[in-house]
């Protein structure tokens, strides 16, 4: 089924978004400042509501038909977005982002994000309408994507090899420190962006990448531009806010990239037999929807069992003399101090190797007095100096 949406719906729509985006930053957010758990949970609910009402309105004027495509394309694009809070908890700490200026850049990397899928999308579905065997090409792809997913469990990011950071460092000369929560300074006469600028580009281009998976995905569940793009919306503008709810937490979500692999390698499926056997769209909600709660309910559990494990050894640690300290973690000196090859050893074995949190630290809490900064090296070497 194919809903067609009037271009006054699309004006319609953009024009909610524009008013939504300039309250949020205009009024709610003039300031700059940390966003705490409680105003971050607040506006989560406040863009889901949104979504659902949306939701609401697609199913009472268009069918049921329509409301579930959107829905499973939501709840698809809601669940990948997760995977970029991890990465840009990994890209704050690696440029030393200061908590208050976490927000501003998520603003604005949302915005053009928001920009980027739209060019996508209307990419998309103009190659899907023109020359259907692209279909079958991004089912394929979503396969490799999920396979390759399921493999590689780690993520880690290098912002000092991104060529569009390298390119944007040789065109203008970047200030050593922060400038409040600005992009661009004038000192001297001179024309310069800040670390801030170096951090919204390394935002855009890595979801940027995301794109190149999640459009795909949602396009398994419709081919309906309207309704991809406004899934697409929601789900972003919901992002933000949903990296302040689970930047803390997001380690503890042990088995989430292997849900999401599946998730990809299930619409990849869908896409490539689409023609042979149609599957409906109640059922991908389901099957969607399932698969998110096996192992959101599953981390949980191991989360819980990893807890138990840490107190144990902890009340362990209690006994062992006071001299045997964190500070050596080297397997030579664990082998003399019991406390340092349970540092350096076990509890890496039981947590991801960062912890990191919103502020840009990194909490062992294994490991008493262990708490650094641990993006200073990277902020110094992609900064750089005035004029660099």
């Amino acid at each position: 089924m194919n809903f067609s949406a009037p271009i006054w719906l699309w004006i319609a729509f953009n024009a909610f978004v524009l008013v939504m985006l300039a309250l949020d930053l205009g009024v709610f957010h003039r300031k700059s400042h940390a966003v705490s758990l409680k105003e971050a949970l607040g506006w989560s609910a406040v863009w889901i509501v949104l979504a659902l009402l949306f939701n609401a309105g697609l199913f009472y004027w268009r069918g049921p038909e329509p409301a579930l495509q959107f829905l499973a394309g939501y709840l698809i694009e809601k669940s990948l977005s997760v995977d970029n809070i991890f990465i840009f908890v990994l890209l704050f700490s690696a440029f030393s982002v200061p908590a208050a200026y976490q927000h501003h850049v998520l603003f604005w990397g949302v915005l053009g994000a928001l920009l980027m899928r739209g060019i996508l999308i209307t990419v998309g579905a103009v190659l899907l309408e023109d020359f259907h065997w692209i279909l079958y090409v991004f089912g394929a792809f979503l396969i490799f994507t999920g396979i390759r997913m399921a493999m590689h469990k780690e993520t880690e990011v290098h912002p000092d090899r991104n060529p569009i950071l390298k390119f944007v460092r040789r065109l203008v000369p970047v200030t050593a420190e922060y400038e409040r929560d600005r992009f661009f300074v004038r000192s001297s006469g001179q024309f310069l962006v800040t670390p801030l600028l170096l951090v919204l580009v390394a935002v855009e281009t890595t979801d940027l990448i995301f794109a190149v998976d999640s459009i795909p995905a949602i396009f398994a569940v419709t081919t309906d531009p309207f309704l991809v793009y406004t899934s697409n919306v929601f789900a972003m503008l919901g992002l933000r806010s949903l990296y302040f709810v689970f930047a803390n937490i997001i380690d503890k979500f042990y088995y989430l990239r292997l849900g999401l692999a599946v998730i990809l390698s299930y619409v990849g499926v869908k896409m490539i037999v689409t023609d042979i056997f149609h599957i409906p769209s109640a059922l991908s909600l389901l099957v969607i929807a399932g698969i998110l709660a096996i192992t959101i309910i599953g981390s949980m559990m191991r989360a819980r069992r990893v807890s138990k494990r840490v107190e144990q050894v902890e009340e362990k640690k209690e006994t062992l003399p006071v001299h045997a300290t964190c500070e050596r973690t080297t397997p030579e000196s664990a082998s003399h101090h019991p406390a340092s090859a349970f540092c350096a050893g076990e509890y890496e074995s039981l947590h991801p190797p960062q912890a990191f949190q919103a502020d840009g630290q990194v909490n062992r809490p294994g490991c008493p007095g262990i708490r650094g900064d641990r993006g200073t090296d990277n902020f110094d070497r992609l900064a750089g100096s005035p004029g660099g």
